[in-house]
C-alpha cells in the first residue's frame, strides 16, 4: 500500500488552488469539477461534494492535524507569505524552537493548519 496524498476540503476551490500555487509553488495536475489534484500529493475537494459523501458538517480550524512543509530559506518564505497574504491568520510567526528548528504556523483560507519549518 502507498499513501498518495492528502485531501483538503475547501469552501472556494479556486481560492484554495491559488493559495497553494502562490505560497508553495504547487501545480495543478488535474481538475475534475470540484476535485483538483495538485503536485506533491495535495488534493482539493469542494465542500459540497465532501458533505454529500459524509453527510456531516465540515469543521474549519479543527486543530487536529497539520500540513508540514520544510523550507531551507525560511526567512524568505515568511517574508513572501506576509507579502502575498498580509491577512493570513498565524498560530505563530517565525520562531525558533529550543532544538534549533525555525518554524512558522498559520491557517490556509479554509482553516487548515500549516507548519513550515527548516529541515530537521
Amino acid at each position: 500500500m502507498k499513501l498518495k496524498g492528502i485531501l483538503l476540503v475547501t469552501r472556494d476551490i479556486g481560492r484554495a488552488r491559488k493559495f497553494y500555487e502562490d505560497v508553495f509553488g504547487l501545480k495543478l495536475l488535474a481538475d475534475n469539477s470540484g476535485n483538483m489534484m495538485l503536485s506533491d500529493g495535495v488534493f482539493l475537494q469542494d465542500e459540497g461534494i465532501w458533505r454529500g459523501f459524509l453527510k456531516r458538517d465540515v469543521i474549519p480550524e479543527h486543530n487536529a492535524g497539520e500540513l508540514y512543509f520544510e523550507e531551507e530559506d525560511i526567512e524568505a518564505f515568511a517574508e513572501r507569505l506576509e507579502r502575498l497574504y498580509p491577512d493570513i491568520r498565524y498560530v505563530n510567526r517565525l520562531m525558533t524552537h529550543s532544538w534549533g528548528q525555525k518554524v512558522v504556523r498559520f491557517y490556509d483560507p479554509d482553516g487548515h493548519l500549516i507548519e513550515v519549518g527548516t529541515p530537521m
